[in-house]
């Protein structure tokens, strides 16, 4: 068993989401190759795990990895927007913990071209058994809807100029492989736009990315489910990697902080009137400089974390 991602934030991740009685359950949303989970196993002997992945080859290296653990860990082969949408399990979760970061296993071994230095089919799925892929997405969008994409979800200012040479390659050659994308974007940006802080192509494969799995739809998702079934006393932290997801989350939980989110120009409450978590992170935490050292890919990283202090069900217009 070989292990290639090294869990972000982990001593941070700790203090804030260790249990504070005996017996109690987290749910690792996104376990990976299961680096949080075993850690949180090994620390505190009576805590149980379940652990959850849409993709069905890291979980297999997770289930090795955790093997040792017994019946204290559980996986659930999903995604965690619908795990928690349709929450089956019968005692609710004490800790939630979600790490929205794409495994340095999918860059490096899982072959579906997800790395734009590497020649590999263009596919991008984390469960590659539904969905579009990321070559579906380049060879059939139209112009302008490629263009939005890129731009709307890498952030990426020269979203129109890429849009249109992929569209002209594909009339010529279909686009089948991560290189082949990785090489027309950086052709078709200007020369110094080829040689700055980052690659080219980095922007527009992000977008690409979180576009065939529908990463922000379903974030906006499971912030609220996965707050509505965990316990009254309960914690729910999130990590995420860019700017995109690290504002949804922040402004969900300064929402749920507050006791009114109605408009200022009603003239009395209708959400109810309710505060549902205290936000026990006002900033993010962010890895310490020896982590990034150690571990370049965590320099993006933010956590955010929430105590679940009323029951969701009292913000009635977000049932």
């Amino acid at each position: 068993m070989e292990i290639v991602h090294y869990s972000v934030l982990k001593e941070e991740v700790c203090e804030y989401l260790k249990p504070d009685s005996p017996g109690q359950l987290l749910i690792d949303g996104t376990m990976g190759e299961g680096g949080h989970s075993e850690m949180f196993l090994t620390r505190f002997s009576d805590l149980k795990v379940i652990g959850l992945d849409a993709d069905r080859e890291i979980q297999q290296i997770a289930m090795k990895r955790l093997e040792p653990f017994g019946d204290r860990v559980g996986f659930r082969h999903t995604w965690f927007n619908e795990y928690f949408r349709d929450y089956p399990e019968e005692v609710k979760p004490d800790r939630v913990l979600l790490d929205l970061g794409i495994s340095v296993f999918h860059y490096e071994k899982s072959g579906a071209g997800f790395s734009f230095s590497k020649d590999e089919k263009l596919d991008m799925r984390l469960n590659r058994d539904a969905g579009l892929s990321a070559e579906d997405i380049v060879n059939d969008f139209d112009e302008k809807e490629l263009a939005d994409l890129i731009y709307e979800y890498g952030e990426e200012r020269l979203s129109r100029r890429i849009a249109s040479a992929i569209c002209r390659e594909r009339v010529v050659n279909r686009i089948t492989s991560s290189l082949q994308l990785a090489e027309l974007i950086k052709k078709s940006v200007p020369q110094s736009y080829r040689y700055g802080r980052i690659h080219p192509a980095t922007r527009s494969f992000q977008a690409i990315r979180i576009a065939v799995n529908s990463e922000l739809e379903r974030l906006d998702d499971v912030v609220k489910d996965a707050l509505n079934v965990l316990k009254i006393g309960g914690r729910l932290g999130i990590i995420t990697f860019h700017s995109l997801e690290d504002r949804a989350v922040k402004h969900f939980f300064r929402d749920m902080n507050k006791k009114c989110i109605c408009p200022p120009e009603l003239p009395r409450c209708k959400c109810g009137g309710a505060q549902i978590v205290n936000v026990l992170t006002r900033k993010p935490v962010i890895p310490t400089e020896e982590e990034v050292k150690l571990n370049a890919p965590s320099r993006s990283a933010k956590l955010r974390v929430v105590e679940k202090v009323a029951d969701f069900s009292l913000r009635k217009n977000l049932i």
